[in-house]
């Protein structure tokens, strides 16, 4: 089993980041990932 370098609860928040307005940009940066991999 693929282990993943966030936690559920960490991939949660970002999308719910990212539906209050947040910049995919800004999140990508402020937590260490490409933009390929947040649309993945």
């Amino acid at each position: 089993m693929k282990r993943t370098r966030f936690t559920e609860e960490q991939i949660i928040g970002f999308l719910k980041q990212a539906e209050a307005g947040v910049p995919i940009m800004e999140l990508c940066r402020q937590g260490g990932f490409s933009d390929a991999t947040f649309y993945k």
